[in-house]
């Protein structure tokens, strides 16, 4: 079966959450993983916002002065050309606002397009590799 790379997959994982003593089970609708960290949709385009919100304002936050430019050493192809900016997405279901950035990246242009999630989990040294 060919999926395009410009679909997202739709993978299903379960959590479990106990109230007053049940356990409940819920269904989260992945778009993209990396590494065991289970992203949906809104998760990303909520980084995406963050991101482009501070690249806008010329703000940056963290040690690493997120955003910043990503160069693609590794060599994506992404849909739009860039340049191109990263910014963390957390598993935390929170948007990155400082601190520990975590492995996992989202990738969008200058005009606030997303271009990918990438993730430091299974790649060498301080490579990406793209979330599946």
């Amino acid at each position: 079966m060919f999926v395009s790379k410009m679909l997202p997959v739709i993978l299903a994982a379960v959590c479990s959450v106990t109230v007053s003593g049940a356990v409940i089970e819920q269904k989260k609708s992945c778009a993209k993983t990396c590494g065991k960290s289970c992203y949906t949709q809104s998760d990303i385009e909520a980084a995406v916002s963050q991101g482009y919100g501070y690249y806008e304002d010329d703000k940056a936050v963290g040690s690493n002065d997120y955003p910043h430019k990503y160069n693609n050493y590794e060599g994506f192809d992404f849909p739009d050309p860039g340049p191109w900016f990263e910014f963390p997405i957390l598993s935390s279901d929170k948007v990155y606002t400082g601190g520990s950035p975590g492995a996992d990246r989202v990738v969008f242009n200058a005009d606030g397009n997303l271009q990918d999630t990438i993730t430091h989990t299974g790649a060498s040294g301080n490579d990406f590799v793209e979330c599946t």
